[in-house]
Order: structure tokens, then C-alpha cells, then sequence
């Protein structure tokens, strides 16, 4: 099965000490699209314990990671980094899809999904 998501070695090891840290050893990564944000979408990250049956399973860097089928197609293609610096660190998620973003930095729309804006 094709990747969707590319996650560096980067923020798998992040992921990792994450799933340690706060005892989710056994969980998936499900990586989503949710609507909201001043563009229409949202991304969304988690842990979970059991896959669900509309759920595609992929792993990379010993990470199993779940995506739900509707969000594939938003997804694909799309690049989940961690980058740490003097003023902290966070994940930077970069995405070929995303026709527009706003300044919050999560939240975008594709050519094909708008999604609901909100107010950021």
C-alpha cells in the first residue's frame, strides 16, 4: 500500500517519546482532517487503541499510523515534521493539497475540500 503521509525520522522519534511519555505504548498515530479553522480544515493528531474498520493502517519508523479512508485523498502526499529550535519545538506539517492557509498555521482548504471556517 502507498504511503499518504510521510513522517521524518524527525517527528517519529518526537512521536515516540511522546507514546512513552504519556503511556499510549500500543497505540496508533492517527493522523486526520477535521473542518474548522479560519480556512475550512484542520489537521489532527492522536493516539488510539483500535483501529476502526473505514481505517487505513501504514507504518514507517516502527509507527503504526491510521487514516481514515475520507481523509486520503486530502492527505496524500503530505509531510509531517518535527523542527526544534532556541524558542521551542513543534511539528510542521506540509501538505500539496492546501490550496490556501491561514496564519495559524493549522488550518487550510484543498481545491476539492473547503470545509466550515471558523474563526481562529
Amino acid at each position: 500500500m502507498t504511503q499518504i503521509v510521510e513522517i521524518t525520522e524527525a517527528a517519529s522519534y518526537r512521536i515516540k517519546e511522546m507514546i512513552e511519555n504519556n503511556g499510549e505504548e500500543g497505540s496508533f498515530l492517527r493522523v486526520a482532517v477535521k473542518g474548522g479553522g479560519c480556512s475550512g480544515l484542520t489537521y489532527g493528531m492522536g493516539f488510539e487503541k483500535e483501529q476502526g474498520q473505514d481505517d487505513d493502517l501504514y507504518q514507517q519508523h516502527d509507527l503504526q499510523i491510521l487514516i481514515a479512508k475520507d481523509d486520503a485523498g486530502i492527505l496524500n502526499g503530505t509531510v509531517i515534521d518535527y523542527k526544534q529550535s532556541l524558542m521551542g519545538g513543534g511539528f510542521t506539517i506540509d501538505n500539496p493539497n492546501a490550496i490556501a492557509s491561514c496564519g495559524c498555521g493549522t488550518s487550510f482548504r484543498t481545491a476539492t475540500k473547503k470545509g466550515t471556517p471558523e474563526n481562529c
